[in-house]
């Protein structure tokens, strides 16, 4: 019964940024529980690698889609085309955004707020927030046909401010120091808006709309940040990439079938303190 409940067997759900770390695993989690997995990135060739590696392992149909999903009409072009592969569409993880770098080389810092560009800030908004609304109003229209689950993935700085003190170079002035851009924040932040209205407006039609806020994935950084990181953690580490896994199949699956406008934290519990 428990593994009935949290089966995709039969679903189809797509996942944006799915070449990205967290996006493969997102994949994998899919796949592994039975549903189809229709990986959408920019570039074709690693989402189809991955979907030929996830049909080999799972034996599902798993596919590769180049989609930039700040053009609508690629994203309309694509939405019509999965339906006339497979007739449906069960679930969306509105997973790509772009990671602005932190900068902080010397000289002018351009991931500071008084030098962060307007061309920057409208390409992180586009993908991350324009790119999930885009996204939910074509593959989100296709699920309410049916019904079905949206998760969009947020982060703990979607909850939280970033602690800007984690990027402090020793020997640099104070308005030199790199930070986490502000567009990261604004976007993540705006996700949780997007779940709420989401969850609101095809309640009625059995559509289901959650966030995810993960907090940080270790994944060879500088040794120094990830200490720094991890004091602030209550766990005491950070995340490995697998352990969203299991909180995005609950989300997708009837496991969850009551839960709509969540917005859950995956940190360690650093949002806690």
């Amino acid at each position: 019964m428990s593994e009935a409940l949290f089966s995709l067997q039969g679903r189809v759900i797509v996942i944006t940024g799915a070449a990205g770390l967290l996006g493969g695993q997102h994949a994998e989690v899919v796949a592994r529980s039975g549903g189809t997995p229709v990986l959408l990135d920019l570039v074709v060739a690693p989402v189809k690698i991955l979907a030929e590696s996830l049909t080999r392992r799972y034996g599902v149909p798993a596919e590769g889609w180049a989609v930039d999903i700040t053009r609508e009409a690629a994203i309309e072009a694509n939405c019509a085309a999965i339906l006339t592969r497979f007739g449906h569409i069960d679930g969306l993880v509105n997973n790509a955004a772009n990671n602005p770098k932190v900068e902080g080389d010397g000289g002018k810092n351009f991931s500071r707020l008084e030098n962060f560009s307007l061309a920057a800030w409208e390409a992180d908004v586009a993908v991350g927030l324009t790119g999930a609304f885009l996204c939910a109003k074509h593959y989100g229209a296709a699920i309410a046909r049916q019904g079905g689950s949206i998760v969009n993935i947020s982060s703990d700085l979607g909850l939280i401010a970033p602690d800007q003190r984690l990027y402090r170079r020793p020997g640099l002035p104070d308005d030199q120091q790199p930070v986490k851009p502000v567009s990261y924040s604004v976007v993540k932040s705006g996700l949780i808006g997007l779940t709420r209205y989401l969850a609101t407006y095809w309640a009625d039609r059995g559509v289901r709309c959650n966030a995810l806020c993960p907090g940080g994935v270790e994944n060879n950084q500088d040794p120094v940040f990830v200490k720094e990181v991890c004091s602030r953690i209550p766990m005491g580490r950070m995340a490995r990439p697998d352990e969203y896994q299991g909180v995005l199949l609950f989300l997708l699956s009837e496991a969850s079938s009551y839960m709509n406008g969540a917005v859950i934290s995956v940190d360690g519990g650093r949002t806690a303190w």
